[in-house]
């Protein structure tokens, strides 16, 4: 596979904040449930269609936040993570690594947990930054790879198993 890894976990006061593990990126996947997609695509084929899709079949809510689109994936899509009205978990970006600066402040606004970034996309400033705020960070990694490889017997939010 072409990914290279960035680095290894960076723990601060003990807590991993970037993460590049499988057994923290498996924690933070059993334990988010609502996933805001900042990029999402109702265009098939798209992985900005088909992971969210993904994760909604492993059972997450998951928020499309698209300024193009008025709904995706049989959700409301909203304009920016500052307009949505409920709690986020997760904040996953569809977006080039150029733009990830303002999305960690608005993860950071409204308080999500996790900022996790595509894979090729990769921004230390703004992982620095949410994870300085106390956002867990992964880099360069996608949940639709992550989930089977991690889960082979299968995930579901409601029931999540860790190997």
């Amino acid at each position: 596979m072409w990914r290279r890894r960035f680095q290894k976990t960076i723990r601060i006061g003990g807590k991993a904040v970037i993460i590049d593990d499988d057994q923290h990126i498996g924690e933070v996947l059993k334990t988010v449930k609502t996933i805001a997609v900042v990029g999402c695509s109702p265009k098939e084929g798209s992985p900005k269609c088909y992971v969210p899709a993904f994760l909604q079949s492993c059972g997450y809510r998951v928020i499309p936040v698209n300024p193009m689109y008025d709904s995706v994936l049989g959700e409301k899509c909203y304009a920016s993570l500052r307009d949505i009205p409920e709690r986020i978990d997760m904040v996953e970006c569809f977006r080039p690594s150029a733009d990830i600066p303002p999305l960690a402040e608005d993860a950071i606004a409204v308080g999500a947990k996790v900022l996790w970034m595509q894979i090729g996309v990769i921004n230390h400033e703004a992982a620095q930054r949410a994870s300085a705020s106390g956002l867990t960070v992964v880099m360069n990694r996608c949940p639709r790879e992550e989930i089977p490889r991690m889960f082979p017997e299968g995930f579901s939010v409601a029931s999540p198993q860790m190997p």
